[in-house]
């Protein structure tokens, strides 16, 4: 029996897969507006190396590792650059394809970019529109309501009203047209030179955290076995993931939670 340590229940449990002899595994892949770093690396060899595991153990792993290509850093390199953000984002991807190949990291079952599932995202918005979860600024910036989540802060531990006392960073800008100053974002109206898509709310992109949301869905179903990434991501990135997700499908989001520690040396 394979025992996992899982971030969630902060204790080893045994895995048992949701279908028998299959692991659904995605992994939060890097930010491509630069070479990926040494901590990406980490990543990136932990959990291959726990996915060769897996296949040692006879499963066979669906693994799923993403590329964030809109983002405002690959944006501003862009403009530094005076190119288009597609030409940054598809420079640097080719770059960590090159690095993973020499760390001999395998490459995933596929690796979705989130430019490529804007349709999915603006799908999973309006449902949780509809289903009352988010709602749209006048701008056409579109929150996600934290507070309507009763569960929100159970993969990170942390408590709402010590997340609003203690004015984090989760304040970010637009604060004053939000309903509640927790509420994240999930679409925002483009800025002058910003790559944009039209969408029912305004012409602009997604935020971050629904990217992950919907790659995971699409390429592994509502419900999955594992969900990874860097200890940095827990929170807010996979807090909000698991909020968006798990309102949006009805569904656990994911049965075990596994995040590798800082390269510290």
């Amino acid at each position: 029996m394979i025992k996992i340590y899982d971030t969630m229940t902060r204790s080893l449990r045994d895995f048992v897969p949701l279908t028998e002899n299959v692991v659904n595994m995605y992994v939060c892949g890097p930010t491509v507006y630069n070479y990926i770093h040494i901590g990406n690396a980490r990543s990136a060899v932990a959990f291959d190396t726990i996915r060769r595991y897996f296949e040692y153990c006879g499963y066979t792993v669906n693994y799923i590792s993403n590329f964030t290509d809109v983002d405002d850093k690959i944006i501003k390199k862009a403009n530094e650059e005076g190119v288009d953000a597609e030409v940054i984002s598809k420079r640097y991807i080719e770059e960590c394809k090159k690095d993973m190949a020499s760390l001999n990291v395998r490459p995933a079952t596929t690796h979705p970019q989130a430019t490529q599932e804007i349709c999915g995202m603006e799908e999973m918005i309006r449902t949780l529109i509809e289903k009352g979860y988010a709602y749209a600024a006048e701008d056409g910036t579109v929150y996600y309501r934290v507070r309507s989540f009763k569960d929100y802060g159970k993969l990170s531990h942390k408590n709402l009203d010590d997340l609003e006392g203690g004015k984090r960073s989760l304040l970010v800008s637009g604060a004053d047209q939000k309903e509640d100053p927790l509420d994240f974002v999930l679409w925002k109206p483009k800025k002058e030179g910003e790559p944009y898509w039209e969408s029912p709310w305004c012409k602009g992109r997604p935020g971050w955290h629904i990217e992950c949301s919907v790659m995971s869905k699409k390429y592994l179903g509502e419900e999955i076995d594992i969900h990874a990434g860097g200890e940095d991501l827990i929170f807010p990135h996979h807090e909000n993931e698991i909020a968006q997700s798990e309102c949006c499908n009805g569904k656990i989001f994911a049965r075990y939670w596994m995040h590798n520690a800082f390269l510290n040396i």
